[in-house]
């Protein structure tokens, strides 16, 4: 029946719905928000300036590699970054090479970043090679990369045949920061390409798409306001978590943005006066729109418990990026469809009277095909995603070298080969180990007796310290170097008083892969326990929400699966770095409940008129599009993390966007449809909608349809 025929009675709005749609006060939130985005505007820019790249910075108080940076600024600053220039002639050195070393090391010492902290320059035993280790007093920062390229022009000005490298912490730092210093712009442009076409496809409108993006874009500069303003207080962001924000801010705004427009459209058919249209869409999308961003919140909040900076630091950073995207589209986009009015969904208007088309679409004949047979269709879907978490076996999780933590080959990597070639491995970055002055000679016997130290220097002390350096023979980010980092913090901390701490680039790197297991092992379940807490609270249910729970697990562990095989047969990756599984955890479950939230709030709110088995036929059909389109952008903009050299970024962007498809085309629109089928009723457990449909509707007749 179409819907001119039976008059829709008026529906009572509360207020707080009514006020970005109001025929005055829509101009009233459009005004707001163009203040608040006049004044973040500015202060958005400076958030990639206070980013914090250096892994150090990444670590708790409480590791020993901190303890030990943070004692050594008695001998040498914190922020010193040695760098290693190394010359080669394969035909073997020339006298006229030995001299340009050390007319370029005297020019090395005067650099005002240097102040004559050079060693070297240093032939090595072939006589092919000579090393000159030069300490940066930069840290991790933006004049580090100008520092890198300054030595190597120096370096390399001469005899062709004398080749030159940079190589050490401070060519590696550079590298980085080329990666990191592009990241925002290059996911902003990449995210904003996917999600324009998705959007055209989706709403098939040259116009609509402007006002989701315009919304998207307005949330994402005023959360990159509000972070930067929290780095002032202590709060660590870095490029990873700066990268992550443009992506979930604009791909989660978007979603909640398909959802709103997607009800509006159908109040429109209903409804001849916008406003009252946009105030109904609100009323009943709201509530899901509301608890699906305050899940994320929630899950990205668990984070605050990790010990690692870089991953607690992330929690905040998301939860406002959420947070505010979710203010802007229940607030701002609102206000600007009724403003626009009907044109804006030009050429296909949703016209006052017109048949509702999810009745009849594609998913409406998926769930028919679905509840001839629904017990045998999520058994069979189980099975197949069990099989595609399979993939995970003999796929490497843990640290991965700075080699292998790059697609390609960064000139850092090239110089750290060279190097390796001619002199010890760990040139350049040491085991830097701190003590009482008083055990200085069985500190420094105990290091030198270590195995995998190729030479210890000279005992330096002050203030009733010692500080001493060992050299390593294997390079100084493989699983040898970490072996003697343990063997060398076993030999230390058995010296009585000496209160020895081992740090060091290799000892932070190690710390960092420590802590994040720990992190891992606790957030997982966390997140978890804290999802189950809101679904329940949001259903009204228990099985429900431990169904779904299993379901969303079930989707990770496939999306897991199936990166790990692209990973190691298609991409060639060495394999994932330890946070890789709880950064994609996170987001997979956080995001993929979104999906739960809003096919199984639609379920419940059908359920109630109509009952379960309805009800769920009734909701796929309604909400199946929009959360498969929903999906594609979500999905899309996390691919373009791929965009980027840095292989964790790559892997979580893949992951996610693998899992999110799962989510929404498999696990939410097949498997969930199949199990609220087969359970039936008994999915609301213990509320009175497990009741029989017959009894509910004894007690009060049912609202007027409103799909």
């Amino acid at each position: 029946m179409a819907a001119r025929d039976v008059a829709p009675s008026p529906v009572k709005t509360n207020r707080l719905a009514s006020l970005p749609c109001g025929k005055r006060t829509k101009w009233l939130v459009l005004v707001f928000w163009l203040v608040v985005v006049a004044v973040a505007g500015p202060l958005s820019s400076k958030l990639m300036g206070a980013e914090k790249n250096d892994p150090s910075a990444y670590l708790p108080a409480s590791a020993e590699s901190t303890q030990e940076l943070n004692a050594q600024a008695k001998f040498v600053s914190k922020n010193l970054n040695p760098a290693v220039v190394v010359y080669v002639r394969s035909s073997g050195l020339t006298a006229a090479d030995l001299h340009k070393a050390t007319a370029d090391a005297r020019a090395f010492a005067a650099l005002p970043a240097v102040q004559g902290r050079v060693t070297g320059p240093i032939p090595s035993a072939d006589h092919k090679a000579i090393e000159t280790i030069v300490g940066a007093d930069l840290g991790y920062n933006a004049d580090i990369s100008a520092f890198v390229d300054n030595l190597q022009a120096t370096a390399a000005r001469g005899d062709p045949g004398l080749s030159a490298h940079i190589a050490g912490p401070a060519a590696s730092a550079a590298d980085q920061l080329k990666v990191f210093k592009g990241i925002d712009s290059t996911l902003l442009y990449a995210t904003l390409a996917v999600i324009i076409v998705l959007l055209l496809l989706t709403y098939r409108s040259p116009v609509l798409w402007i006002l989701p993006i315009l919304s998207a874009g307005v949330a994402l500069s005023v959360a990159e306001a509000a972070i930067y303003l929290l780095t002032k207080h202590g709060l660590t962001v870095n490029g990873q978590s700066g990268g992550i924000l443009i992506v979930l801010v604009l791909g989660a705004s978007t979603d909640y943005a398909l959802l709103l427009v997607a009800r509006y459209r159908e109040e429109l058919r209903r409804h001849e006066d916008r406003h009252e249209a946009m105030a109904i869409a609100l009323r009943r999308a709201g509530p899901a729109i509301i608890a699906s961003a305050a899940t994320v919140i929630a899950g990205m909040l668990c984070l605050l418990v990790a010990e690692s900076a870089d991953i607690s630091g992330l929690g905040p950073v998301a939860a406002i990026g959420i947070a505010l995207g979710l203010l802007a589209m229940i607030t701002l986009l609102p206000a600007l469809l009724v403003i626009c009015g009907r044109w804006v969904f030009w050429p296909v208007r949703p016209r006052f009277g017109s048949d509702e088309p999810t009745a009849r679409g594609v998913w409406a004949r998926v769930g028919r095909m679905i509840a001839r047979h629904p017990r045998r269709v999520w058994v069979v879907t189980a099975i197949i995603l069990g099989c595609l978490s399979l993939g995970l076996i003999g796929f490497k999780v843990g640290t991965l070298t700075t080699a292998e933590s790059f697609r390609g080959t960064p000139e850092s990597i090239t110089a750290e080969a060279v190097l390796a070639r001619h002199f010890p491995a760990g040139a350049g970055e040491p085991v830097e180990v701190i003590g009482n002055a008083a055990r200085a000679a069985a500190m420094s016997q105990a290091l030198a007796a270590t195995p995998g130290i190729h030479t210890v220097s000279r005992p330096v002390t002050k203030d009733g310290l010692v500080f001493l350096q060992g050299t390593l023979a294997s390079k100084p980010d493989s699983a040898a170097a970490y072996t003697t980092i343990e063997a060398a913090r076993t030999a230390l901390h058995a010296i009585p008083g000496a209160n020895a701490k081992v740090g060091g680039g290799t000892a932070v790197s190690m710390d960092v892969e420590r802590y994040a297991q720990r992190d891992r092992n606790v957030i997982i379940p966390l997140v978890l326990i804290v999802v189950m807490i809101i679904l329940a609270l949001l259903l009204r249910a228990i099985v429900a929400p431990i169904i779904l729970i299993g379901t969303v697990v079930l989707s990770f562990f496939a999306a897991l699966g199936l990166s790990a095989l692209v990973f190691k047969h298609l991409f060639g990756f060495a394999g994932a770095d330890t946070s890789m599984p709880l950064f994609a955890f996170v987001f997979l479950v956080a995001l993929g409940i979104d999906y739960n939230i809003f096919l199984m709030t639609r379920v419940r709110e059908e359920a109630k008129r109509s009952g379960t088995r309805q009800g769920a036929l009734t909701a796929l059909a309604a909400t199946g599009g929009v959360i498969t389109s929903a999906g594609l952008v979500l999905a899309g903009t996390f691919a373009t993390l791929g965009t980027l050299s840095l292989v964790i970024l790559t892997e979580i962007g893949f992951c996610v966007a693998a899992g999110v498809l799962l989510d929404t085309i498999i696990v939410r629109s097949v498997l969930v449809t199949a199990l609220n089928l087969d359970i039936g009723r008994h999915i609301w457990w213990p509320s009175k909608l497990a009741r029989p449909h017959e009894e509910i509707t004894a007690e009060a007749a049912p609202a007027p349809a409103s799909r």
